[in-house]
């Protein structure tokens, strides 16, 4: 349920809300909208009686929340989140572009590649130090040597440094180094890295998981936020399904539907859901046709020798092109 506070109720009213919910046994959560205060009441096994607030100094109304889902829902907070990292603005229109190599390998390939797309317009600079992989085989990514590359990449560049977490055990030392963390498709649903995340001071990405329903994504990222943690992006990454012309489906509908239920930014990741270097460049100009709020896209400057993904990895040059063109489509549907 959800307690709204007229227009310009002081502190000391809304904190007199929070009591007087609190009183009655459940968790009071303040959120702070445009104009006015909002008050979720969280932690109720069964109704509540609207009654009981309606009288409360400064309150309005009392909504009730049909969803699963609480914190994250539209119906708890109808204000978009708006994640502000660097120069980059997640949720307010604007159209941030996160690019950079599936995996650091040495410090002149992600300062190479770093110089590359800063100068093509991303704002945001992704790398993997840790790699989860199908293959035990398969590079595992260069761990804490990869975060400090990672972090030698925005002290030279200015770009905010966006990196995968793969546990609870090593997210001390990611939090470290990272602008924000991510949370992979695997990991979707480890609650137990979920939890931790709301516990960060950083912003998380949370990908959709291969065959996670919206719904189930969503719960994910209530996990989180009912940690504390509110600065949640969503990053579609397309999901498993019977086709074979391309690694995954890329699900853009979804960015729609997100928007419609959810008031967190959702960007796409066109990289993993083609897994092939030509659909990827189709798929990015769709996400900004489709208005999401942002895109992640790799970038790799030798993809014939990198160590992770290189199929899926744009040529610098090509990355240029792609910016240049996601841009102006991103103006066109951004138009009244």
């Amino acid at each position: 349920m959800l307690v709204v506070m007229k227009k310009g109720t002081p502190e000391k009213k809304i904190q007199a809300a929070v009591n007087a919910i609190e009183k009655k046994g459940y968790t009071a959560r303040p959120i702070p909208g445009g104009d006015r205060v909002s008050i979720g009441i969280l932690y109720n096994t069964g109704s509540v009686d609207a009654a009981h607030f309606l009288g409360i100094d400064g309150v309005k109304e009392v909504i009730p929340v049909t969803k699963p889902y609480k914190l994250v829902s539209r119906e708890f907070q109808q204000e978009n989140t708006q994640i502000k990292v660097g120069d980059a603005v997640f949720g307010n229109g604007s159209f941030p572009v996160i690019a950079g190599p599936c995996a650091v390998e040495s410090e002149n390939q992600v300062l190479s590649i770093a110089t590359s797309v800063k100068k093509a317009g991303a704002t945001l600079f992704r790398g993997g130090a840790f790699k989860p992989r199908t293959s035990p085989y398969s590079f595992q990514g260069l761990g804490e040597n990869g975060l400090k590359l990672l972090a030698t990449v925005r002290e030279e560049t200015g770009l905010p440094i966006v990196t995968e977490v793969m546990d609870v055990e090593t997210f001390d030392l990611v939090e470290k180094y990272a602008d924000i963390v991510q949370i992979g498709t695997r990991n979707m649903q480890n609650f137990s890295l979920l939890k931790r995340a709301g516990k960060s001071v950083r912003p998380v990405i949370l990908k959709r998981g291969m065959s996670a329903l919206l719904q189930e994504w969503l719960m994910a990222a209530e996990y989180i936020m009912e940690e504390g943690n509110n600065n949640i992006i969503l990053c579609e990454r397309g999901v498993r399904t019977f086709v074979k012309h391309s690694r995954n489906t890329l699900d853009l509908s979804v960015v729609s539907a997100v928007k419609k239920e959810s008031h967190l930014p959702v960007i796409v990741d066109p990289s993993h859901a083609a897994g092939v270097r030509d659909q990827v460049i189709c798929l990015a100009y769709a996400s900004a046709a489709m208005g999401a709020d942002g895109v992640m896209i790799e970038v790799h400057n030798n993809p014939e020798e990198a160590l992770s993904d290189g199929a899926q990895s744009l040529y610098p040059e090509q990355f240029f092109s792609v910016m240049e063109k996601m841009t102006a489509i991103h103006d066109i549907v951004r138009k009244p």
